[in-house]
């Protein structure tokens, strides 16, 4: 019987958020853990926004039926994923750059 999640530890999992350290490889751990806190910061900032955005959505667009003010969450939404998204692919977009110039 193989089990699928058998050999996965929970860095599995939040590895994910830090890069692979291609570009980064000389740098010392205080440094490495230190991008890692920014950018979780960053993606927790982002997050925050498009929350921000869905409740602002959400209110404008019935309790207060203000058509900009859900326009404006939309905006928002959309910034707010967007920060996360390219702020997850950094890693990876170092990487290859970086792998590129190799």
């Amino acid at each position: 019987m193989l089990m699928a999640a058998d050999k996965g530890d929970i860095n599995t999992i939040i590895g994910g958020i830090a890069p692979d350290w291609g570009p980064f490889g000389s740098l010392g751990s205080e440094a490495r853990v230190m991008i890692q806190v920014v950018m979780a910061f960053a993606i927790i900032l982002c997050l925050a926004i498009a929350i921000w955005g869905a409740a602002k959505q959400r209110i404008g667009a019935t309790a207060l039926r203000d058509t900009f003010s859900a326009e404006q969450g939309k905006g928002l939404i959309i910034a707010g994923l967007s920060g996360v998204f390219i702020i997850g692919s950094l890693g990876t977009v170092f990487t290859i750059v970086y792998g590129m110039a190799v």
